[in-house]
């Protein structure tokens, strides 16, 4: 179902629905600074389980946590000062920061490594629902070779999800959607929220901030180094 918003007056007729959906164990795709995005509520196992069946991605890196605010990264990951001043400078803005979980994170959410990729979009839509919803949201990137029409997504073999020091390839731009309407045929969406426009087709820049220093895995949108 498609719901088309103003982003800087978004009804709140909408964003109750947004929050009822994702709180439901629904998933939902709109826009953000980068490209269009597909996400359920962190706080639903259901939806969690349908996004990472729908993403076909067995790297959680592929993975997201968008927050409104760093304050919500410390709910569930480790974040020192150093760490603390480089995401506040550059959020919010197309960055995912990949940051070790405190213990016990990853047994919750059931992930298999202990980090989490998190950012804050600079953008009014996914702003507006995680604070309408009370809760982070937990996304992937909408792209071409998902479960569409009923079709099988394809998923990567174990020596790839395995390889943990290699560099996220970018995303080809052909393999991003520009409309909201094209999300509509990505089977199991429950939710669009379409402006009505054209989104970029574009990628976050992905910093790795697990170990001593900043490690670019994917460069995009964010220039880097700084």
């Amino acid at each position: 179902m498609i719901e088309y918003v103003v982003p800087e007056n978004i009804d709140d007729r909408i964003l109750t629905r947004s929050a009822l959906c994702l709180a439901g164990g629904g998933l939902l795709g709109f826009p953000s600074d980068t490209s269009w995005s597909l996400a359920c509520s962190l706080n639903s196992k259901e939806g969690i389980k349908k996004l990472r069946r729908l993403s076909g991605e067995r790297d959680e890196r592929h993975f997201t946590l968008l927050c409104s605010d760093i304050s919500q990264f410390g709910d569930f990951c480790s974040l020192d000062n150093t760490r603390f001043r480089l995401i506040k400078r550059l959020s919010p803005g197309p960055y995912v920061f990949i940051l070790n979980t405190l213990s016990g994170t990853d047994k919750e959410l059931g992930l298999r490594r202990k980090e989490l990729g998190v950012r804050i979009p600079n953008h009014p839509v996914p702003l507006a629902v995680i604070k309408t919803l009370g809760y982070p949201l937990y996304s992937i990137t909408a792209k071409r070779g998902m479960i569409i029409s009923g079709e099988k997504s394809v998923q990567n073999g174990p020596e790839e999800a395995e390889n943990e020091n290699r560099e996220f390839a970018p995303i080809p731009e052909e393999d991003l959607f520009e409309g909201g309407w094209e999300l509509d045929e990505i089977d199991g969406l429950d939710m669009i929220l379409d402006p009505g426009e054209e989104q970029q087709r574009i990628f976050s820049t992905i910093l790795d901030l697990t170990g001593d220093e900043a490690l670019p895995l994917r460069r995009g949108a964010g220039p880097w180094p700084i």
